[in-house]
């Protein structure tokens, strides 16, 4: 890994492929602009002013120009990494809103009108996921599919902008996919290059994905950023895990994620969908155990609670496998999918092994990203859209293992 303390880019060049997105507005404007979801019916606006005196304000309304409502947060923020200085760091919680709805916003009463949707408080639901975006020509390309059509949330894996320590790379990532990620909620998880490498404490060294990308981890009674649960269109619960945090038995995430999954109304909340960066399988040479350590923690407990996909990044190609449970197939077990296709600056890994297993069930070494539609209770259909392709290359209709379970 490329990582680097300096923020002189003269001194130290950015590496191949990678680019810089500067800042074009004034001091006061609202940059790196993006929203998440902050509970039920609220959605978190998130940006960074180099002014430090503007508001932690949101204005917003369903008209454009017209703001009926407005939200204060708390004090904005900032954080200090050897010579850089971030600037003012705002979270504004926004709500209650309506579900399904578009609402016009304006961060801290200055700059431009943005505009976001809420998701839908029933099914049916469409999540994009895709992880290990990076900022290369490739991360233009997959941001371009993404924006092809319509979502109401992305999953992002981890490994958001492999600034690899170099902050103004935070900075400039934060504007690369503003245009996408303040128009619908990105929820995220944290990857290895997401970490300042020269800290020991974990708090310190994701000091900059914890500032700038606020997740509702106090909403769902976690103790960190680095792993947490929401709920969506009402019937679909999602797990954020840390695969580069403590994850061993009776380390405070495992326990946390017991107590999530017992809380969980099958019932009212049919679907369950995990997300982490490293991949609990993986036939692609790169990359190869490293979620290993993490799988024989965690694996029975997803297994016995009937959750249905598991999403994993840090591998940068894509591969789907069947539903599995401790290296068997298992009609019962998550289908485990990677998809760390976001744009990586060293490229794609293309060698998998050979023969393929019979547990794999297709494999791409092509930049992309997948769409998963919950239709209803019962029903969800997943695909995978490589870049250079106006068709899915890769599809499978799954059903709901709650569902299945009541029907035998």
């Amino acid at each position: 890994m490329e990582f680097y303390a300096s923020t002189d880019f003269e001194e130290y060049p950015l590496p191949p492929r990678v680019f810089f997105t500067p800042h074009h507005g004034s001091a006061s404007d609202p940059q790196q602009v993006h929203i998440s979801i902050a509970g039920i019916d609220r959605i978190r606006v998130t940006w960074i002013t180099d002014d430090k005196t503007v508001p932690s304000t949101v204005e917003y309304g369903t008209e454009p120009g017209t703001y009926l409502a407005k939200a204060t947060g708390d004090n904005n923020s900032s954080y200090k990494f050897l010579p850089y200085t971030s600037g003012s760091i705002h979270h504004v919680s926004t709500g209650p809103l309506e579900p399904n709805t578009t609402y016009y916003y304006r961060c801290g009463g200055h700059g431009p009108e943005f505009s976001f949707k809420t998701p839908p408080s029933t099914l049916p639901l469409e999540i994009a996921i895709v992880g290990d975006l990076g900022q290369s020509d490739w991360t233009k390309s997959t941001l371009q599919g993404l924006g092809s059509k319509d979502y109401d949330l992305l999953l992002l894996p981890g490994d958001l902008s492999y600034a690899n320590n170099r902050q103004p790379l935070w900075d400039s990532f934060g504007r690369l996919v503003e245009p996408v990620a303040s128009r619908r909620p990105w929820m995220v998880t944290q990857g290895n290059h997401d970490m300042e490498s020269y800290l020991v404490d974990e708090a310190e060294s994701f000091m900059a994905y914890n500032a700038r990308w606020l997740m509702p981890h106090k909403q769902s009674g976690s103790t960190s950023n680095l792993y947490y649960s929401f709920d969506v269109a009402g019937g679909v619960h999602i797990i954020m895990l840390g695969s580069c945090t403590e994850f061993e038995l009776g380390s405070d995430q495992y326990k946390w994620l017991v107590a999530d999954l017992d809380a969980i109304d099958r019932k009212a909340t049919p679907w369950v969908i995990v997300s982490v960066h490293m991949p609990w399988y993986n036939t692609n040479y790169g990359h190869q155990g490293d979620g290993e350590g993490m799988r024989l923690a965690m694996e029975e407990l997803l297994y016995r609670a009937r959750v249905d996909v598991v999403f994993a990044g840090h591998v940068h190609a894509y591969e789907r496998f069947t539903r599995i449970y401790d290296n068997e197939a298992y009609p019962s077990g998550p289908v485990y999918i990677t998809i760390g296709t976001g744009g990586y600056h060293g490229g794609i890994e293309p060698s998998f092994k050979e023969p393929k297993p019979a547990l794999s069930m297709h494999r791409d070494a092509r930049f992309g990203h997948g769409r998963l539609r919950i239709l209803d209770a019962k029903r969800a259909h997943w695909s995978w859209h490589p870049n250079d392709s106006d068709v899915a290359e890769d599809e499978v209709w799954l059903t709901c293992l709650a569902a299945a379970a009541e029907d035998e």
